[in-house]
């Protein structure tokens, strides 16, 4: 009877160790990891919605913002940049377009969720517009175009010429079935 007492013990601690540790990796990791992130200007992230002030242009310069889109392994829908680059002088407001394509037969929700590269000018690119700040749900069939508007900032490193702006779109058409069944 103890040895039987003694294997529940075992597996309630067990148990609790396995909440614990998942506890853990879902809701301190993720902000530690952004914290780490940050501290370090590195992982690519291009940070929120960015207000534009009043910036000086800097003609006499010019860098080049290359664009890359990818799907996640779960995405099934056709995206890519209209432009697979642009020259831009730093302080410039520019506008570029992404092309999406729902090929399904189910109406889906898609985020894109962006990356630049060097990571460590993601503090001087700034998107004042994004598709990336919102969901995209697009029904079968449907196509949009998913407008991006950024700034160079002026205080770029002179060494920094060219920058890589990466997007790769999630379904997370789930995501958000499960949230609306929650609220009903």
């Amino acid at each position: 009877m103890s040895k039987a007492i003694g294997n529940k013990s075992l597996l309630l601690k067990l148990s609790l160790l396995a909440v614990l540790m998942f506890s853990f990796a879902i809701f301190v990791m993720p902000p530690l990891y952004n914290l780490f992130c940050d501290i370090l200007g590195i992982g690519g992230k291009t940070g929120g919605a960015y207000t534009a002030v009043d910036v000086e242009i800097d003609k006499n310069r010019s860098v080049e913002v290359q664009f890359v889109a990818m799907n996640n392994a779960t995405m099934p829908w056709e995206f890519y940049p209209k432009q697979s680059s642009v020259w831009v002088h730093p302080g410039e407001s520019k506008k570029v377009t992404f092309y999406a394509h729902n090929r399904t037969a189910n109406d889906m929700v898609g985020q894109a969720i962006p990356s630049l590269i060097p990571f460590s000018a993601s503090n001087y690119f700034h998107k004042t517009e994004c598709f990336c700040f919102n969901s995209q749900p697009l029904s079968s069939g449907e196509e949009a175009d998913l407008e991006l508007v950024f700034i160079v900032d002026p205080d770029l490193p002179e060494s920094l010429n060219t920058l890589t702006l990466s997007y790769t779109l999630f379904d997370i058409t789930h995501d958000i079935n499960e949230n609306l069944a929650v609220l009903n």
